[in-house]
């Protein structure tokens, strides 16, 4: 399941990319257009920043843009920095897990099949998709 955190990132970087070359966009528009709280906007662009998706800047004209043109970004690259890995199992979320199993295991294609599904939904889709 997807949380808040991830949900409200996504919202954040599709406000961002419908306001592209407008500058610095302040927070506080964000979390009122989007009806989020400011304070827990802030938890979640600090993240966005830290991950390197978006670039922020303070004082007068501050605010937040995108680091890259909208088209660029995929809901899953933003999905999975809020969220981790989007590997439904241990072994597939890290290849250096040790699975005894892992030969015999009758269930592992099918969470391939599923992380691959999930994976390429979300990495497919662009930020630019979500732009009316």
């Amino acid at each position: 399941m997807i949380s808040t955190k991830g949900r409200y990132a996504l919202r954040v970087m599709i406000d961002l990319a419908k306001l592209d070359g407008n500058g610095y966009i302040p927070l506080k528009d964000i979390a009122e257009r989007q009806n989020i709280s400011k304070k827990y906007l802030e938890i979640i662009v600090k993240d966005l920043v830290a991950g390197g998706l978006i670039v922020g800047a303070s004082g007068k004209g501050g605010g937040y843009m995108l680091s890259r043109k909208p088209e660029k970004y995929s809901a899953g690259e933003i999905i999975e920095l809020m969220e981790g890995s989007l590997a439904p199992v241990a072994c597939l979320k890290d290849k250096n897990y040790k699975c005894d199993r892992k030969k015999t295991c009758e269930t592992l294609q099918m969470w391939k099949d599923y992380y691959k599904l999930t994976h390429d939904f979300f990495y497919k889709k662009k930020l630019t998709d979500f732009i009316k």
